[in-house]
């Protein structure tokens, strides 16, 4: 198996924040996705990143406050999981909650082996 990162961009959640209601129901559609994953043996970690950052750059490494960027290209998340090919990331991919939202996206990138020993 191997194992891929899923970046997870844009999905707004402030538009779920009109009822305590609604937010649980998506915050529980989360956990389920994640837990279905980790009952499969596919699950290897997930973690929401701050909306805060910053970001060293240029042979100068000058430091600047970040991200700047729009809030669809924002990474808000990342999740890896164990599988054997794309078509099976892919396929966890599409039942993301950050799909729920027009702006949400999922990136698949498989993440290489260094193998450094």
């Amino acid at each position: 198996m191997k194992e891929f990162l899923l970046l997870l961009r844009g999905g707004d959640g402030r538009q779920l924040q009109q009822s305590p209601e609604e937010w649980q129901q998506h915050m529980q559609r989360w956990a389920d996705w994640m837990g279905n994953m980790a009952k499969a043996g596919k699950f290897v970690g997930a973690q929401p990143l701050s909306a805060n950052g910053k970001m060293v750059s240029g042979t100068a490494k000058i430091v600047s406050d970040g991200p700047f960027m729009e809030g669809k290209e924002m990474v808000g998340g990342y999740l890896i999981c164990k599988v054997d090919n794309y078509d099976e990331a892919v396929a966890l991919a599409k039942g993301c909650p950050i799909l729920e939202f027009e702006n949400g996206a999922v990136e698949i990138r498989e993440i290489q082996d260094m193998n450094m020993r």
